[in-house]
């Protein structure tokens, strides 16, 4: 018996060997021959090759039994291919290992224990399939993994497990479904020295984000201990979001962290029986992050390199699935796997498909999670806890149900199959129900917290992953639509076309649509959303008296310095995230504009807000700025554009000035502006003021002195041109952008500015509702129009009639 077909150092192993060692060795094997030399650390082991797999079949005369139980299994009942599956593993376990080759692999255990020094040392025991993540199938967590192995009997019963794991009930379900024979697929095992991160933290990064494909981040997820806890779905980990092209050039971008639930980890157990245990996180640790920024860059930056390395290796993009660990004794960061992701690579983006709520339909969300995939879907509730619970009561699940569980499992996958929507209390969005989801196409809404106890069964429920990161679950099947666009199909114009762009949850999304860059992102939506409470409640809640806002801010502010670096880096991670979907393109970036009942309703507002008889033309936008009741809260904002600006590299960021009403009042906030470290011209910095006051029009040559631009803002300059109340209905009939009044004003505003070579824009719906709207303002020589996202194929279309008529 040779060792050279049955035994490999996993350094000797490369993608050439795909049929010898499976995907995950290969790829390890790859990575240690070219990658290190990067300074990317992996650990180092050995494979058993596929050849010793079957071999062991051959010995215990396995394949024909094998055949037979599973051509004998009914795939659609579940309890048939239980029943199947069990019987495979129990015979593959209780199956001998040729003495030969179990007395090889010893041998080989002992020196890669001599390498680290120990006589036995603890190891990781990983399955690897030759079929697993090629590019038409995932067969992410079919097989098994052991950790923590010490010893010769533990190593031997550890891979015979492995063995016996390609029978799992999932992976005999998902071969059957996809046409694969079982036994054309081989599964091969690696050895591999154990990182300590039972003393750290571990977890998943993907070198893209994993709901809409954009290609230019990497999303981490981490939590304390081993990593299998955050791929189980057991915990909800902390996320980070780095920015590929300015970590490139040297920022640190990280544009987003979440801090995750991470209220249990998983550590080395006790005694030799138990490899693992489970414990109990201290509080204080739930409430910090697990990865240092310096730790969260580092990965990034590795993570990157090795989907450069695979996008050479195969000539085309290839985004990377990987497994990090940080070992607690030795305090440096590895890789431990790395596998090309099989979802969003092959998708084609150049179909738009959208997900559309009916708008006339009411509705108040009963609980949200964190949404996975972009579709929506109506069905019955069914609560599973077990598989054998559903058996024993009798209780069937049902084509169409919605699937309704703490966490699932891989043997879940012929349930989840029949599912229309999938909703969980535990996990993340790389969690094995994550991931199975995405590879169905099933809209699954994770870490809800406590869903079982919210549903109950039979309940007609719709889940909707259609509305940012956040997925929402209402009572009741509501009406939807879906849409699809060619982008192909649309007409090529020559008028830019940006964006209105709120919610920062859906910016990648709206990245795949045509646009030059975001006209409109207003800091009131993530301030309304990311923050909820008042700028000054933050900073002055400890001398108000008020024990329960004090509280609920506490609550607010875990994983963050003080409520000033609270607010600071939540305003920053919702502007860098609109700033990165559509860099380098320009964002213009509106200071808030909240009219004082508005910041009334903020947490703590009714302690600084005055009651104003009409707020829509009192203290709001440019003269609250200077305001010495509230400049210091317009200095966060400031502190927030700057940190997105310098810190994370996002230079496309320009801000825009709202409801400026005279010269000297620019020249006030322009000065506040300075005091907080932004200054027009430094580091490229752009000021826009929104044109929507007359004054705005009439001094337009002054103004045009101190700016880099205008923003048409046409709700408001309707309203004060034709001095009517847009909120009344009573004179909700004379409202129209289209009055002459306002198109005089307009023309005005595009002449000044050509004359003095500022840009000017509008962020309005009058050009997408109106086309013969769109049409003036395309005559008199408009800069670009910016639309909201389900705006934007009707305006092209529109503009297109109007360039070709010019």
């Amino acid at each position: 018996m040779s060792t050279g077909t049955f035994l490999l150092n996993l350094d000797e192993v490369g993608l050439n060997d795909l049929d010898m060692v499976g995907g995950k060795n290969a790829s390890l094997g790859e990575m240690l021959q070219n990658l290190t030399s990067l300074g990317i650390n992996i650990p180092n082991g050995f494979v058993i090759t596929v050849d010793a797999y079957r071999e062991f079949l051959r010995h215990n005369a396995l394949e024909k039994t094998i055949r037979d139980i599973v051509n004998g299994i009914d795939y659609d009942d579940i309890e048939s291919l239980r029943r199947g599956g069990l019987h495979v593993r129990t015979l593959v376990k209780n199956s001998k290992f040729p003495k030969d080759l179990s007395e090889m692999i010893i041998q080989k255990y002992y020196e890669l224990s001599k390498r680290y020094d120990q006589e036995q040392t603890d190891v990781a025991v990983r399955s690897s399939a030759t079929a697993e993540d090629l590019p038409d199938a995932s067969f992410a967590g079919q097989q098994e993994t052991y950790l923590n192995v010490r010893g010769p009997a533990s190593l031997i019963n550890s891979v015979r497990n492995c063995f016996a794991s390609l029978f799992t009930d999932r992976a005999i379900s998902y071969r059957q479904s996809f046409g694969y024979d079982h036994f054309n697929i081989g599964l091969s095992v690696c050895v591999q020295k154990m990182v300590r991160s039972d003393l750290a933290a571990s977890g998943v990064a993907f070198s893209l984000d994993t709901e809409s494909g954009f290609k230019d981040v990497v999303v981490i997820n981490a939590s304390y201990g081993l990593g299998e806890m955050i791929v189980q779905g057991a915990v909800s980990p902390d996320e980070y979001i780095v920015f590929k092209p300015t970590l490139k050039e040297g920022f640190a971008s990280v544009i987003e962290k979440k801090l995750g639930n991470k209220d249990r980890m998983m550590i080395y157990g006790d005694n030799p029986d138990e490899r693992v245990q489970i414990i109990q996180v201290e509080r204080s640790l739930q409430q910090r992050y697990c990865l240092t920024n310096e730790r969260v860059l580092q990965l990034a930056g590795w993570v990157m390199k090795i989907e450069e390395y695979y996008s050479k290796l195969k000539n085309r993009w290839c985004p990377m699935d990987v497994e990090w660990a940080v070992d607690g004794l030795s305090k440096e960061l590895f890789i431990v796997q790395a596998r090309p992701e099989t979802i969003h690579s092959q998708k084609d983006h150049s179909t738009i498909t959208g997900y559309v709520m009916n708008d006339s339909v009411p509705r108040t969300p009963l609980f949200k999670g964190i949404a996975v995939g972009d579709k929506i879907a109506s069905g019955n509730v069914s609560i599973l806890f077990s598989l054998d619970k559903r058996i024993t009561e009798g209780h069937v699940f049902k084509e169409g149900d919605v699937l309704v569980t703490d966490m699932t499992d891989p043997d879940w996958e012929p349930i989840m199959k029949k599912a229309s929507a999938i909703i969980t209390n535990k996990g993340g969005r790389t969690c094995h129900a994550a991931i199975v989801a995405r590879e169905l196409g099933v809209p699954a809404i994770v870490g809800c917290i406590n869903a079982t106890e919210l549903l109950t069964d039979g309940q007609l429920i719709t889940a909707s992953c259609a509305e940012g990161d956040e997925g929402l679950i209402y009572e009741g099947s509501i009406p939807f639509h879906q849409t699809e666009t060619n982008l192909h199909d649309l007409p090529k114009i020559k008028t830019p076309i940006m964006l209105n762009v709120a919610s920062p949850s859906l910016a990648f999304r709206f990245s795949h649509l045509p646009n030059a860059g975001v006209g409109l992102a207003r800091e009131e939506f993530i301030i309304n959303n990311y923050i909820q409470a008042h700028p000054l409640a933050l900073m002055q809640h400890q001398h108000l008296n008020d024990k329960e806002l004090s509280a609920t801010i506490k609550k607010m502010i875990a994983g963050f310095d003080d409520e000033e670096d609270f607010f600071i880096k939540r305003l920053s991670y919702g502007i860098a995230k609109i700033a990165s979907a559509f860099y380098p393109n320009k964002v213009i970036v509106r200071f808030s504009d909240f009219k004082s009942n508005e910041y009334y309703n903020l947490l703590g507002g009714k302690y600084f807000e005055p009651h104003e008889e009409n707020p829509m033309i009192g203290w709001r936008g440019a003269s609250r700025y200077y305001s010495e009741k509230y400049k210091a809260a317009f200095g966060l904002e400031c502190k927030a554009i700057k940190r997105v600006r310098e810190e994370m590299g996002l230079k496309n960021v320009v801000v825009m000035i709202p409801f400026c009403r005279t010269v000297e009042e620019l020249h006030k906030v322009a000065g506040v502006m300075k005091e907080y470290g932004l200054e027009r011209g430094k580091e490229g910095l752009e000021i826009f003021l929104m044109a929507e006051i007359p004054s705005n029009i009439l001094l337009a040559d002054e103004f045009s002195k101190h700016i880099d631009g205008f923003s048409i803002g046409s709700n408001d300059l309707t309203q004060l041109t034709l001095g009517l109340d847009r909120d009344s209905s009573l004179v909700a009939h004379l409202y129209d952008e289209r009055n002459l009044a306002v198109k005089a004003m307009l023309k005005m505003l595009i002449q000044t500015a050509k004359k003095n070579k500022v840009k000017v824009g509008i962020c309005g719906q009058g050009p997408s509702d109106f086309p013969d709207f769109a049409q003036f303002l395309v005559e008199e020589g408009i800069d670009s129009i910016s639309v909201t996202p389900d705006s934007v194929i009707k305006t092209m279309k529109a503009i297109d009639a109007v360039e070709r008529r010019v």
